[in-house]
């Protein structure tokens, strides 16, 4: 598979001026692909045939005609995703009638390096890089009128600050104007994300809706339309608007929902369950991802995970019945002989070739010591591209792979199954990172970006040429899971494990089961919490394979992969556990306010703890005249600079609770931004129906609160600004209630201490990657759900939580678990017994042991994860770590400046002096 070249939309596009066929190509083909083979023209010398018209090699067959396979089946996942709303049915944009407004997935091809401009945002009216540039937010989505989704698309927001940072990347000089509504940044460090597009010179975000004018004659630039607290409404000139479409439910939803049997809620997304959001109204069909409703990556990824461990909970009785052993070709020895080096560069669709020269960086490779083969390739990690390394190592007889390419973080793991069905130790596989390294980052610097490349290459030749060849080895898995933490997202992963045959040790820190849920009478859905909550902790104590151990802490953790230990002192007793993974679920814990008279005044509560006196029927609550909500308590400020996500959604719930109890009480919500992202929209307009009022405030002028006396009554006085106004609003209260942030819980320190886990600057755990590893960390084998990893709604925690069951199970599901060949050594001999080595791991790996030359330190390659400290510390070079060797690292330092350039350098310093 390989994208179109960048200059077709040029060849297809003949008169753009007239057919607007750009947005034909933009909308319809995000990338454009062909499934093509070997004999196509633009593998064979960089020319292109349009392949929508007649295909003149036969590599693209029209012919082809569409087959009906049947396919026997336990269950089945429905992960359709979303269409992106088309705008051009609504006047108001001008989206295709006007060149130059074009929609957030049209920029995002712009932006990309296989895009038609090479990565360069060019307007398409007359191909000049556009100097102002705005942005319309919320289009097609929180509308309730005719072809709009009155739902919030949940990623519109951050979408368009990654546009409008990498637009600065590109221009500094480029001025950025978003127009939006309620900026929401709720996700995990999205708030420093908004904050970082925010501070930059040139970007301003004004707070209001705004239209597409019309279109300036002769330099067709666009107009816009919006209104301003002060002045009115304006009208502005852009040379580019970006219309941010959001996210409508998959085109075929209607046919899906009836082919399936499944039913669909009103918005065309699956019908979900509250207490399991992952099922649909059909036993045996799954969902994950979007359909579930607008959704970022990160929660795709982890419905994708707890769907597969749903479907293995179903089918747990098939398990390995289908799998074949995967058998690798005899591995060559090759250590005796001389350094056959083959070097592979790839062009990663344009993402380097836009930048580096490829084929002179190719024309290089092959000049230099023990390389005797060197070649392009447009993807190294497509499958074809990966066969080719494997048949062209064994034609050539290569003993040493060098890829050219991007970070070995992503892909090190392919390639190095690549080099094993070529007969080759996986460990002769270096690579030189010259997309993340080199041509990402020196966009703008083409032949210097080049020099570069060369030189990281040059540098991983040199290194290849001293690597050698390691045995990992097998460790045996011990099949029980350890889950730290005994609220909804520890006991739904439990559940989920010990439905597929596994023990699981769950650790719970209180008394009883159930965490912080146990507090939520209800959601804003109306999923009766602590009914689910009850039927959880009852399967959880019924069930055989679960061991609660609470009042638990824990004490010491040892081990790895497969093979932990980990003592815990539970109700007066120490108890050992073994375990082959580790599940963190520790949740998360309210803040409580120093603020707003908050412990002082018993008229002032949290917005927890008001749902809780609804739910008791507290008449001072329900019964009450004004009843005013302040958000944003706690959060989004220095100390705390992350939302806590869950605020205003259950603030408009306490909201909607009491207007249905009391539909006479005056409900004020003085907010920042209203975050009720998703299909929560739909509460957040129906209490603004309802009556209840929201008024937004800065955080530089916050709300004051005092107390008063009116009519002879105790009252609350809330001072707030208007900005519609003008003026400063007084507002008596007989009660305040206050979102309070929601903050990590206070094990939280301890907890990644003794897993070696990292946290995030907000204190949260850390996960191995956002996108990529969303339940992971980066120690193997330990495992993330719930608040824990960030304040999330009930339905986002049983997702991850599943999520996180079915990582755990890619582990539990196996015999064994291999371990890492690149592990430190010791030279006995070279050995003073310093222990500075011993101090140096963080991972306990290293210990004495007595010898007949006295006591010297040993690593146990089981524990060692090989990055180096104990290396670096060593002062007598005694521990070598594999892979990592001095001659191979001090050969690549040695390539990093060839004999010219030292020359060159030298000759410069001496000018000067």
């Amino acid at each position: 598979m390989e994208y179109c070249p960048k200059e077709y939309p040029d060849k297809f596009n003949q008169d753009i001026s007239q057919n607007k066929a750009v947005h034909v190509y933009f909308s319809q083909a995000i990338p454009l692909v062909a499934y093509i083979d070997d004999s196509c023209l633009y593998l064979e010398d960089g020319k292109c045939d349009i392949c929508r018209g007649v295909c003149k090699t036969g590599a693209i067959d029209f012919r082809q005609k569409p087959k009906k396979t049947d396919i026997n089946v336990g269950a089945i996942i429905l992960s359709s995703g979303i269409t992106p709303f088309d705008p051009s049915a609504r006047e108001e944009y001008g989206y295709t009638k006007m060149q130059n407004v074009i929609t957030s997935m049209d920029y995002e091809r712009l932006l990309s390096s296989t895009g038609p401009y090479g990565g360069e945002a060019l307007r398409i009216s007359d191909k000049k890089r556009p100097k102002k540039i705005a942005w319309i937010q919320c289009v097609g989505s929180r509308r309730v009128t005719e072809g709009d989704n009155s739902y919030c698309s949940g990623v519109c927001c951050t979408y368009t600050q990654k546009q409008v940072i990498l637009t600065k990347d590109h221009d500094q000089e480029a001025s950025c104007t978003i127009f939006h509504n309620d900026i929401r940044s709720f996700g995990k460090d999205f708030e420093r994300y908004y904050q970082r597009a925010e501070q930059l010179d040139g970007v301003q975000f004004i707070r209001s809706y705004a239209s597409v004018a019309g279109e300036v004659k002769g330099s067709k630039n666009v107009l816009v339309r919006y209104a301003t607290n002060t002045e009115g409404v304006k009208e502005e000139e852009f040379d580019m608007v970006v219309l941010s479409v959001g996210l409508n439910p998959p085109k075929a939803y209607k046919e899906i929902s009836k082919k399936f049997g499944i039913e669909l809620n009103s918005h065309g997304f699956n019908k979900t369950i509250d207490s399991n959001p992952i099922l649909t109204s059909r036993p045996g069909i799954f969902v994950s991802g979007a359909f579930q409703g607008p959704t970022d990556i990160p929660e795709s990824v982890f419905t994708a995970s707890g769907a597969s461990s749903q479907i293995g909970e179903l089918l747990d009785y098939r398990r390995d019945k289908l799998t074949r052993e995967r058998v690798y070709p005899e591995e060559r020895d090759v250590s005796n002989e001389e350094p056959r080096i083959g070097v592979f560069v790839c062009h990663c669709g344009a993402n380097i070739s836009s930048v580096v020269n490829v084929p002179s960086t190719v024309e290089y490779a092959l000049t230099l010591p023990n390389v005797v083969y060197a070649k392009e390739q447009i993807f190294s990690c497509a499958t074809n591209s990966a066969q080719e390394i494997t048949d062209l190592a064994k034609e050539k007889g290569l003993n040493r792979i060098v890829i050219g390419a991007c970070s070995p973080r992503t892909l090190e793991p392919l390639f190095r199954d690549t080099l094993r069905e070529a007969g080759l130790n996986q460990y002769y596989l270096d690579m030189a990172n010259i997309r993340e390294h080199c041509s990402w980052v020196h966009a703008k610097q083409k032949d210097e970006a080049t020099q570069k490349a060369q030189d990281i290459i040059r540098m991983s030749v040199a290194r290849a040429a001293y690597l050698e060849p390691l045995k990992e080895f097998d460790l045996p898995v011990n099949k029980t899971a350890l889950v730290v933490g005994g609220g909804i997202a520890g006991m739904t992963c439990a559940l989920s494990i010990a439905n597929q045959g596994h023990e699981v040790q769950l650790l719970e820190k209180d008394k009883d089961l159930g965490g912080i849920a146990r507090r939520l009478p209800t959601t804003i859905e109306g999923m009766d919490v602590q009914s689910h909550l009850n039927d959880v902790i009852s399967q959880v104590y019924k069930n055989p394979l679960i061991h609660v151990s609470h009042s638990a802490e824990i004490q010491k953790v040892e081990g790895y992969l497969g093979n932990f230990t980990t003592f815990v002192e539970t109700e007066g007793r120490l108890k050992k556990i073994k375990h082959g993974v580790s599940v963190i679920a520790t949740g998360a814990e309210e803040y409580k306010p120093v603020e707003y008279l908050y412990g002082e005044s018993d008229q002032v509560f949290t917005h927890l703890e008001v749902g809780e006196e609804i739910a008791r029927g507290n008449e001072a609550i329900t019964n009450a005249e004004t009843l005013v909500m302040i958000q944003c308590v706690g959060s989004r400020n220095e100390e705390r600079n992350y939302c806590s996500r869950i605020c205003c959604s259950h603030a408009v719930k306490n909201a909607l609770k009491l207007k249905k109890i009391n539909p006479d009480m005056r409900i004020y919500i003085l907010f920042r931004d209203m975050r009720t992202y998703g299909l929560k929209e739909d509460y957040y307009r129906e209490a603004s129906e309802k009556g209840v009022q929201f008024i937004r405030y800065e955080p530089d002028n916050p709300p004051q609160v005092e107390t008063a006396k009116e009519g002879g009554k105790e009252i609350l006085r809330v001072t707030v600004p208007d900005y519609i106004l003008d003026q400063k609003l007084e507002l008596d209260a007989d009660i305040v209630s206050l979102a309070a942030a929601v903050i990590p819980s206070a094990s939280t320190h301890d907890t990644a201490s003794h897993f070696k886990v990292t946290l995030s600057p907000d204190e949260f755990f850390k996960e191995a990657h956002v996108k990529l590893k969303p339940v992971e960390f980066s120690a193997d084998g330990v495992y993330l759900c719930g608040t824990a990893h960030y304040p999330k709604h009930i339905q986002e925690t049983i997702n991850q939580a599943y999520g996180a069951a079915g990582r755990a199970l890619t582990i539990l599901s196996q015999e064994t678990v291999v371990a890492s060949g690149s592990v430190a050594r010791v030279n006995e001999y070279d050995c003073v017994s310093c222990g500075a080595c011993i101090t140096a791991c963080t991972y306990d790996a290293i210990e004495f042991h007595q010898t007949p030359k006295g006591k010297k330190a040993i690593v146990n390659p089981i524990l060692c994860k090989g990055d180096g400290l104990c290396n670096a510390k060593c002062p007598t070079n005694a521990i070598v770590l594999k892979h990592f060797t001095n001659d191979a690292l001090l050969s690549q330092i040695d390539a990093a400046l060839t004999d010219e350039q030292i020359k060159e350098q030298m000759d410069a310093i001496l000018e000067e002096a």
